[in-house]
Formats: C-alpha cells, sequence, structure tokens
C-alpha cells in the first residue's frame, strides 16, 4: 500500500492549537500597542507553523508498507508481525510509529533510498488464524505541532496452534506396524529415535544422558522388522476435556514426541497425518490442530 495524498490525513494537536491561540493574541496584542517589531514576531511564528505542517504531511506521504513474515506461535502468547516500510525518497523520515486499537505505539526511522522492517506484537488470545486487521501509522515531525495519519490494513495473518497442556501427560503406548505392542520389541537393526519411557522397558534401553537433559525418563527405539509407530489420535483422549482441551493434549504430545525424537503419527477427525519425524512434520501436525474445525 502506497501512502497517496488522499490517505493521509492532518490535524492539529492540543500544542498546535495553543501554539494558534498564543499567536492570535500576539496579533491582537500589536495591533492594539502598533508594535511593528510585535507584527514581525507574531508573523514569523505563523511561518513556522505553516512550513511544520508542511513537513508533518512530508514526513508520511509517499511512503510504501508491505506485509512481512509473521511466524506461528501459541495461544496465550504474543504473535509478532513483521512490515516492511520502504522510503523511496530523497529525504529521511524521521519519527515514524505504528499503533494498534490498545497497544503501545511502536517508533522507527526510514532513512533515503532505503526499506526498514519494523516488528509489532499482538496478543494471540485463541487458536486458529490471528489476522492482524486494520493499523494507523502516524508521525508528529518535526516540531509536535501537527498530527499525520493514516489508517492501513495489510494481508497479515498468522497461525497460532492450540496452548500446550501444562504438566507432564504420558505419552499414549506405541502401536507395532501390525497390531498392538511394545516399543521394546521393535527390531534391533538401527538406532530409530527414542521415546517415553514404559514400565517393563529393559534397563539397557533406557537413554540415561538425554534423560538427564529433558528430565524425563526415555527409552532407545531401534528400527526393524517390527518397527513401532506411536499414534497420536483425538479418539485417545477422554470427551470431558472438551474439544479444546484435547487439542491442548495433543499439541503437548507434539512437542513431547518431537522433542524426544520419536515418529509419531497425528489423527484427528477428517484428517491423518502418517508417521514421521522432523522439524516439517511437527509444523504440520501443530498447524492441523490450530485450523481443526475453522472453515477455510
Amino acid at each position: 500500500m502506497r501512502l497517496t495524498q488522499r490517505r493521509v490525513y492532518i490535524l492539529p494537536t492540543r500544542a498546535g492549537l495553543l501554539f494558534a491561540l498564543s499567536l492570535v493574541l500576539m496579533l491582537i496584542g500589536s495591533i492594539n500597542y502598533s508594535l511593528s517589531l510585535g507584527y514581525a514576531l507574531t508573523f514569523l511564528l505563523a511561518g513556522v507553523g505553516v512550513v511544520s505542517m508542511l513537513h508533518t504531511w512530508r514526513n508520511l506521504a509517499h511512503l510504501s508498507l508491505r506485509p512481512g513474515k509473521a511466524d506461528p506461535t501459541f495461544a496465550g502468547e504474543r504473535a509478532r508481525f513483521h512490515i516492511a516500510v520502504e522510503n523511496a525518497g530523497r529525504l529521511p523520515r524521521t519519527s515514524l510509529a505504528i499503533e494498534w486499537p490498545g497497544q503501545a505505539p511502536v517508533h522507527f526511522d526510514v532513512p533515503p533510498a532505503s526499506q526498514r522492517t519494523v516488528e509489532v506484537s499482538l496478543l494471540a488470545g485463541k487458536r486458529g488464524l490471528l489476522r492482524a486487521g486494520r493499523f494507523r501509522i502516524f508521525t508528529v515531525f518535526p516540531l509536535g505541532l501537527f498530527y499525520a495519519w493514516a489508517n492501513v490494513e495489510l494481508d497479515l495473518s498468522c497461525v497460532v496452534y492450540p496452548q500446550p497442556e501444562q504438566g507432564r501427560v504420558a505419552l499414549p503406548a506405541a502401536q507395532a506396524s501390525t497390531g498392538e505392542g511394545a516399543a521394546a520389541g521393535s527390531g534391533e537393526d538401527d538406532f530409530a529415535g527414542l521415546r517415553t519411557y514404559y514400565p517393563g522397558d529393559a534397563p539397557n534401553r533406557i537413554a540415561w544422558k538425554a534423560a538427564a537433559r529433558s528430565e524425563l525418563l526415555l527409552t532407545k527405539q531401534f528400527s526393524g522388522a517390527a518397527a513401532a509407530e506411536l499414534w497420536l489420535e483425538y479418539a485417545q483422549i477422554p470427551d470431558r476435556l472438551g474439544v479444546e482441551g484435547r487439542l491442548s493434549r495433543l499439541a503437548r504430545w507434539v512437542l513431547d514426541a518431537s522433542m524426544a525424537g520419536m515418529r509419531y503419527g497425528l489423527r484427528v477427525p477428517s484428517l491423518e497425518i502418517g508417521p514421521a519425524i522432523g522439524q516439517a512434520h511437527r509444523t504440520r501436525c501443530l498447524e492441523a490442530l490450530a485450523l481443526y474445525g475453522i472453515a477455510p
């Protein structure tokens, strides 16, 4: 969005109104007492005020704003949006600010013929797709006598994951590829990752170093003919938790399984994500939980 003349509005500030009132009183005094120097000072200050109005408007006009990257976040945390502000002119733009309703403004400068990326944060109250909505960019440069602003709405959105359930929640039992089975009997060939410890696992399978780092008792998994798979299923969670409670627990399971380096899959109504590992798989599962039940 380019801030053309039609998009930039300007009004005097409280200081500007007091300045204008002072000029009127000075003019009246100069007329009553026939003060030539009083006339000169009054009109000089009036000229300064008019010139400052032009500079305030020009400080904001013809800027270009583009939406930037917005990283996903969890419900209850702050979502960080990035806005690219481009100044194609030869003059620096000083003392600019971006403000959302109810939020503290973020102040910045933009050098001539350059671009500045501004980061602003909004509270992500609930899971889903958080749209930044309309915000205001404004300035009172150079003297604070005038307030110039423009209302802008860019395509800024952020995926908000469900808030993970607090505390330690045991992961569900792993399943063998041919049916139910314990992960302890999942082959002996190659190391495949870690999972939560279950009573009965062999002591030599426990990853003591990893357990010391994460404060969770973890068991080593090895790939083989009977490799186990961990499925995180919506149907496994009690109905009493409700939809949001179930999604919150699934988010906790996804984080724990990913931290433990386990191979896991996700099943929610109308969607199944096959077992895998890695950051991309974790992001895909969390996005599925964030957008569950939300219309496209």
